[in-house]
């Protein structure tokens, strides 16, 4: 095969050549590859502008949360008598606390078992919570004397004992399991019968003592079987006590060391006693944290403002802009975000509607700025109404009637309400006095159904002593029930004139409670008990009618005030006054961070326009590739043959010249 090279026949330097006229037919390329570097650019800006919005739509969402604008804090002057908290419904005052008792739950242990693993006994156990009243008590052998038990009504709780479970210890892990709000543990005291179980209820107060039921194995009724006004197979350590203190001078029970209902808005947390002396409760506003909120606006859109005004800058000196420098999406997203901070806000209730009255406003320079002194001055005349400008708010113009929320289609404004009917809850009434002797097997179990959920219940066999201790028997067992306490619902009794009524605790059309079977019907209720269903409440909102669930009247139309929801807990029929409901500056700019954000917003779809304008470069770029390819094959091609001829061309003139050359040597 012959070897052969560009240039050798005509000592053009060919490859030299090609490369020139190659590196002219490039030029495109080298112009869509910077292009692409733009596009590129831009990209890295979005993707800069995008985190740049995430971190203004995290300050704007806490920022729409009513409690930072309501702000109280609460002092105490010796914390070790008692902490305290302040909530947003705090009232500013000065308190003087004296703490005389604090509150105890009871404790309660068995007598001692030679062993923990051996088996004692199989059966139920029913805890119920209550009062002890009357009688005395004995410290030294813990246990009453002419004492009465009267329960709480929560509900009465059962432990099964089983084969499984027969020991002390195994009755120690079934207690506790149940999670009844009483937790079991074993003492070893050191004795020859060294194990004992100790009871231990969790939560303090007066009303949290025990009383403990048992059937089946007379050894586990032995071992406890617990009535403070009958049989006490348990010792009493430790007495349920309620916290005992005064609030300026007022004596007060409670039966928590924790509480919220004693000076309004703020919790106290009792440590210890201070009798004979007073500690002060200071309850001031928090306007530190409110001005905190309102700077955090300020610098959220501040810091916002900045990265915007460098993405989009210009410089003069070099006549040259940044990369979105004009670019349509970011100039709509700056006038957007300026509109709605210099709007006034509609359906706003209190004194103020736009953040230049509380003291916020732009200056000359572009930047937002706050005004100190008149913030505080706007502070001090409605502090209340300040929360309003930056979160979603809705206030009602009656005590009865709560805003409970609304909808994105919900439009601020003030909506008129207007109430046709309350709603109620779902009732029996007896239609006689109720039999107070209940025998086992003659007139103790009947069937009662709660909201739809149906239980079989037993009650303690025994004459009460009134119809009012029967109704906290039957609240008990029916709140007891296992199915209806796992379904949530509960139950009240109430007698009046020996009649019982039973009410349910849920409101509306789902509310119910029927005893319906079993042998304690006639003797609970009479011959002809009277069963009403609750009603869902009824009325307009805006005008039109809404819809009733329970109390929570919902605007499901398509006006104004659509997914609007109000509670109604009572008052007169008819006009109920109005509605405001208002979204503060936070959570209307949220909204504007959300479009451009979504998926589907307006940064998404300019990110997808460049990303498509790559593609076509990248597509452009091979096109241009594949023909430049052809372009130099044909220039070699031409450049070759141009070579070949040449270098022809040389050789004849060579040979021309030679056979000249012995033509003039012959002619001489």
């Amino acid at each position: 095969m012959a070897i052969s090279s560009p240039g050798i026949g005509s000592n053009l330097d060919v490859n030299s050549i090609v490369s020139q006229l190659m590196a002219l037919e490039q030029r495109p390329l080298q112009a869509l590859n910077r292009k692409e570097a733009s596009f590129q650019a831009q990209l890295s800006a979005f993707g800069t502008l995008k985190g740049a919005l995430s971190t203004f739509q995290t300050s704007l969402k806490g920022l729409n949360d009513l409690t930072k604008f309501q702000a109280f804090k609460a002092t105490s002057s010796d914390a070790s008598v008692a902490t305290v908290a302040a909530a947003n419904t705090a009232v500013p005052g000065n308190y003087s606390l004296e703490v005389g008792k604090l509150a105890q739950s009871q404790k309660l242990v068995a007598a001692g078992q030679a062993s923990a693993t051996a088996a004692i006994g199989t059966g139920t156990l029913t805890f119920e919570f209550g009062t002890i009243s009357g009688g005395a008590f004995d410290s030294q052998t813990g246990r009453y004397t002419g004492a009465s038990f009267a329960a709480d009504g929560a509900g009465a709780k059962n432990v099964t004992i089983g084969s499984s479970n027969n020991t002390l210890g195994g009755i120690r892990d079934a207690i506790n399991a149940a999670k009844i709000g009483v937790t079991a543990s074993i003492i070893n005291d050191g004795s020859g019968t060294p194990y004992r179980l100790a009871l231990s209820v969790n939560d303090p107060g007066a009303a949290k003592s025990l009383r403990i039921s048992t059937s089946g194995d007379a050894a586990l009724s032995t071992l406890l079987a617990q009535n403070p006004a009958g049989t006490q197979s348990l010792t009493e350590t430790v007495s349920a006590s309620n916290a005992e203190f005064k609030v300026d001078g007022v004596a007060i029970s409670k039966p928590k060391n924790s509480v919220s209902d004693v000076i309004e808005g703020v919790t106290l947390n009792l440590l210890k006693t201070n009798v004979g002396s007073s500690t002060s409760i200071t309850v001031t506003r928090d306007s530190g944290s409110i001005r905190s909120s309102a700077d955090a606006l300020v610098k959220a859109y501040n810091d916002l403002n900045n990265t915007l005004k460098n993405l989009s800058a210009y410089n003069p000196a070099t006549r040259q802009g940044t990369v979105l420098q004009g670019d349509v999406t970011l100039i709509t997203l700056q006038a957007r975000i300026r509109a709605t901070l210099s709007e006034t806000l509609k359906g706003v209730a209190g004194s103020y509607d736009n953040l230049a009255q509380i003291g916020i406003s732009f200056t000359k320079e572009g930047p937002l700025a706050l005004d100190a002194a008149k913030f505080t001055a706007a502070l001090e005349e409605a502090p209340n109404d300040i929360a309003a400008l930056f979160a979603t708010a809705g206030r009602t113009s009656d005590a009865a009637i709560t805003y409970a929320g609304a909808t994105d289609a919900t439009r601020p404004g003030a909506y008129g309400i207007a109430v046709s009917r309350l709603a109620s809850q779902g009732t029996q009434v007896g239609s006689a006095a109720a039999a107070l002797t209940i025998s086992a097997g003659v007139n103790d179990q009947f069937t009662v159904t709660v909201d739809g959920e149906s239980a079989l219940v037993t009650l303690a066999a025994r004459t009460y002593a009134s119809a009012a201790e029967l109704a906290l028997e039957v609240q008990s067992k029916i709140n007891g029930a296992s199915g209806i306490a796992a379904a949530g619902s509960n139950v009240s009794v109430s007698e009046s004139g020996g009649i019982l009524t039973l009410s349910s605790a849920r409101y509306g059309s789902t509310s119910s409670v029927q005893i319906s079977s079993g042998n304690a019907l006639a003797d609970l209720l009479g011959g002809a008990p009277v069963s009403t269903t609750g009603q869902d409440v009824e009325g307009t909102i805006n005008g039109v009618a809404a819809t009733g669930s329970g109390r929570i009247l919902t605007d499901l139309s398509s006006g104004g005030s659509a997914g609007l929801r109000v509670e109604v807990t009572g008052g007169a029929l008819g006009d109920r006054g109005t509605v405001s409901y208002s979204q503060g500056y936070a959570a209307s700019l949220d909204k504007i961070m959300e479009s451009f954000l979504a998926s589907n917003g307006a940064i998404k779809a300019r990110t997808d326009g460049i990303d498509t304008s790559i593609k076509g470069i990248d597509t452009r770029r091979e096109e241009i590739g594949r023909r430049l390819q052809d372009v130099e094959t044909r220039i070699r091609a031409q450049f070759t043959a141009l070579d070949t001829l040449l270098g022809r061309m040389s050789s004849t003139s060579s040979f021309l010249t030679q056979q000249l050359s012995i033509l003039n040597r012959q002619t001489n």
